[in-house]
């Protein structure tokens, strides 16, 4: 088992392999990097398995860039090897749990939408037991409180799960899970107070799965993270921001890129579209690209004229776009319209609130009518 692994990777998603991997490995060659990646594996099916044993592979796995940037067709391959070792939760917990103790800086994660979700069976005993919890919080607090009582230095921890203020809302799910087992006030200090928990924003699509590893990407790559005294980044690149302004990063992607997906999704649904038509393929509809183009202008970039960010908008709206016409990534519709209603309440219902308190007097006639609203 490698003991030069100071990064931990709760996860083997496709996203992470052409996003936090990918950039480690960038690094590495720079000499920019904390060091190399430990991945745990913890759904255990068999398709997984030979997923983490791809990943570890001397000659790691395939990264295919495929898309625009700039105005040129980018096409490229890249093998990334960043990743040393790969575990499975269920049968290297002890490898696991030594890692933790003292060689890991870092902990980044990606568990997917439920990946915050506790699990009825996981309880105190854990924290004796050499049996691994069963949700990702309860092994975060059973890893952390190894590490505390054999005196390890505190840690900086990466969450990448698309959740608002994904940090501070893991740390309270840990925090309470370790109050509710009664654990010792100096320990629970310790994880809240001396632990880094830090928010961040990704920002990539990545739309196919290879087998065993391995992943298809456009080239538009973001890992916006919020600046916190102490913390250890993982590495240094260029796609990698550290910003005190994380916020304004988060309006960008959610109510320009993310809104836009929603709205072709309710057109989609509405219209009974043709089921597998992409992203790229709609934005080649002239009638819907120009509903999207009044929505972006008309609707949506006043809102940020309004909070004084209209610049940075009209910037980040020009890479969508190149983004959205991607003729690479087989970005479905009908993926996008998956849990609708819950995406059009957290994408677009925000967009109507904020113009109001901002005192707009601005028309959204298309974000009141996909939220089944009346104008006020």
């Amino acid at each position: 088992m490698p003991m030069s692994t100071p990064i931990l990777q709760f996860g083997t998603s496709r996203f992470l392999q052409a996003h936090v991997d990918l950039f480690v490995d960038e690094a590495l060659e720079r000499g920019e990097a904390l060091g190399r990646i430990a991945v745990v594996q913890t759904t255990g099916n068999a398709q997984s398995l030979r997923r983490i044993a791809a990943l570890a592979a001397p000659g790691g796995y395939p990264v295919r860039i495929r898309g625009r940037a700039a105005g040129q067709v980018v096409d490229d391959e890249r093998r990334v090897t960043a990743i040393a070792a790969g575990f499975d939760a269920a049968t290297d917990w002890a490898a696991i749990r030594t890692l933790v103790e003292s060689t890991v800086q870092v902990i980044v994660s990606n568990t997917g939408d439920r990946g915050y979700e506790l699990s009825a069976g996981d309880g105190p005993h854990l924290i004796e037991s050499g049996t691994p919890p069963r949700s990702f919080p309860a092994k975060l607090l059973v890893l952390l409180h190894w590490r505390w009582r054999h005196g390890g230095a505190p840690i900086t921890l990466y969450p990448c799960e698309l959740v608002a203020h994904n940090g501070s809302v893991l740390r309270e799910v840990v925090a309470r899970l370790a109050r509710a087992w009664w654990l010792d006030e100096a320990f629970t200090g310790w994880l809240c107070s001396r632990c880094i928990w830090v928010d961040s924003l990704v920002d990539r699509i990545v739309s196919e799965a290879l087998e065993p590893a391995g992943a298809v990407a456009e080239p538009y790559a973001l890992w916006a993270i919020e600046a916190q005294p102490g913390m250890v980044l993982p590495c240094r690149h260029p796609r990698v921001i550290v910003t005190d302004r994380l916020a304004t990063y988060e309006r960008r992607k959610l109510y320009l890129l993310n809104a836009a997906h929603t709205f072709m999704a309710e057109r989609w649904l509405a219209e009974d579209r043709a089921a597998d038509e992409t992203v790229a393929q709609a934005m080649g509809d002239p009638m819907l690209r120009g509903e999207l183009e009044a929505l972006w202008e008309g609707e949506i970039l006043p809102v940020f004229d309004g909070l004084g960010e209209g610049a940075e908008a009209r910037a980040y709206l020009a890479d969508v776009r190149e983004r959205f016409i991607n003729p690479f990534l087989a970005h479905r519709l009908a993926d996008i319209a998956q849990n609708h209603a819950e995406k059009k309440r957290r994408r677009l219902l925000p967009l109507v609130t904020l113009a109001s308190e901002l005192e707009l007097g601005l028309p959204q006639p298309r974000l009141y009518a996909a939220l089944h609203m009346e104008a006020a």
